[in-house]
């Protein structure tokens, strides 16, 4: 006869002894001897800041703040690294791009850091903390997790067998020797590693399966840190522009320290004959210490690589060629991409400014297929402004080869020129990342798979040549060890027959 028993609220605080909790966790690590820290004085600062790092309402309240930083750091503007690199190209993205959607709160926002929170030194911090207190866990449970799977407690008391979660009582024929051999070679069946307890009155038996399986927390741990420093190395070593111009024929400098120059040969683009497009392809060259180093057709799904730096194809466009003298000296020599519509969408716009005079210009053309007599095919409008006044200081239509002269200032139209726009950048943290994420699917698969399985067995002599047999396990975030507990008893009991 016998009865499986599955209670998980049955629980005493009045038992003799050292046991203070009977469901689960808890009591199985108390009795397994699995925490032996040494009490520390309140005094104690290092002890006290382990046991901050270890506390998990410290990482619930770091992931907390880190969340709402990242909700600020989506939902706002965020300047790149590039352009907060260059002061006058900062001060020009807050007042073209911040200010006029952030209206008087954007220099507030400059000063805490809000237009690239993710490099400030608030969350940079809590990201290192962060990292410290999962290395900490990891630290604090590897020891209990290791004593566990290769020393448990083999024994128990009468008291655990009476109130374990999973807990039955058997008897069985034959003496003690017979029936604990029987019970031995159920639990070898289903594939549970079998160790010896120690009794003076009987036989104790202790059974696991996938012991190595609690690790997979340790490995889910260890993994958000390999993620969290493939951030930190991509951050603080790579670097991406997400608009990166390069007129057609026209050298352009990679910058961050790349040595590189790309030049874009040529673009085609084609389209469906439901005017969908079918294929954007730049024939991009890229030199380095003004040689060749590799060329690459480059489309939306096959970028150029080299040497860890990515060219993606994003847009293209049509730009104009503009220069710039004041007083004889050259102060601006670029192709302008026209990349905005006019409301009315008769017009594409372009703007530029040149910070040693102050000035922000505009760039005027007809839009492709509109006829407009105030802007002649082949001419370009420069609307010139002082210091971002809505006024302008001058507005001129300009032809190629012919300066105009506004604010003391020569600009001169050269031509109209195709563009492509690419996404660059280098990731020399992506590795970790996708090592990092290995490891929390390794992690993970252990955790939830292969939960550590764990059964305690007491067998001791009864009346007429029996034996009486106890069985119990913890019934530990694991949904099928009941199922299995039933099966064992039921293998056992007919074992017995």
């Amino acid at each position: 006869m016998s009865t499986v028993i599955n209670d998980r609220n049955d629980v005493t605080s009045h038992v003799p002894g050292h046991i203070d909790q009977l469901d689960g966790i808890d009591v199985l690590d108390a009795l397994d001897h699995v925490d032996p820290d040494h009490e520390h004085h309140a005094s104690d600062i290092a002890s006290r800041v382990w046991r901050f790092l270890i506390s998990m309402r410290t990482g619930l309240w770091i992931m907390l703040a880190l969340g709402i930083l990242t909700l600020f750091g989506t939902v706002l503007m965020q300047a790149d690294s590039a352009t907060r690199s260059d002061p006058q190209a900062y001060a020009q993205w807050l007042a073209q791009g911040a200010k006029p959607k952030y209206g008087g709160w954007t220099g507030v926002l400059d000063r805490i850091g809000f237009f690239h929170i993710f490099s400030t030194w608030y969350f940079l911090g809590l990201f290192a903390l962060l990292s410290l207190s999962i290395l900490a866990c990891s630290i604090n449970r590897a020891p209990r997790l290791w004593r566990i799977a290769t020393r448990p407690r083999t024994s128990m008391s009468e008291v655990f067998f009476t109130h374990a979660p999973l807990r039955t009582t058997l008897t069985l024929p034959g003496d003690v020797t017979a029936a604990t051999e029987k019970v031995r070679a159920q639990l070898r069946q289903a594939r549970f590693r079998v160790l010896d307890g120690q009794s003076a009155d009987g036989s104790d038996l202790y059974g696991d399966r996938f012991r190595w399986g609690p690790f997979g927390t340790v490995v889910a741990h260890l993994s958000f840190l390999v993620i969290m420093a493939g951030f930190a190395v991509s951050s603080m070593t790579g670097f991406k522009i997400s608009s990166f111009y390069a007129p057609i024929g026209v050298p352009v400098a990679v910058g961050h320290g790349t040595g590189l120059t790309l030049r874009a040969n040529s673009f085609q683009d084609t389209y469906y004959a439901t005017g969908q497009p079918k294929d954007y392809v730049s024939d991009l060259t890229l030199l380095k210490d003004g040689k060749q180093v590799a060329r690459h057709e480059t489309r939306v799904n096959s970028p150029l690589r080299y040497n860890g730096v990515w060219f993606h194809q994003a847009s293209f466009g049509i730009g104009a060629d503009i220069s710039a003298t004041a007083g004889g000296t050259p102060i601006f020599s670029q192709n302008v991409p026209l990349q905005f519509s006019s409301t009315d969408g008769k017009q594409v716009i372009g703007q530029f400014t040149i910070p040693s005079q102050r000035l922000e210009v505009f760039a005027i053309e007809a839009a492709s297929g509109q006829v407009l007599p105030e802007l002649p095919a082949g001419s370009v409008q420069l609307e010139v402004h002082k210091n971002g006044a809505q006024t302008p200081v001058g507005v001129e239509v300009l032809t190629p080869g012919r300066p105009v002269t506004i604010a003391g200032v020569a600009f001169t139209y050269e031509r109209n020129r195709e563009y492509t726009l690419l996404s660059v950048s280098k990731d020399n943290g992506a590795w970790l990342v996708w090592l990092g994420s290995a490891l929390l699917v390794l992690g993970s698969y252990l955790v939830f798979f292969l939960p550590h399985r764990r059964i305690w067995v007491r067998v001791r002599p009864a009346a007429d040549g029996t034996s009486r047999v106890l069985l119990a396990a913890p019934l530990k975030r694991d949904p099928g060890m009941e199922s299995k507990f039933a099966e064992l008893v039921s293998a056992i009991q007919s074992s017995g027959k």
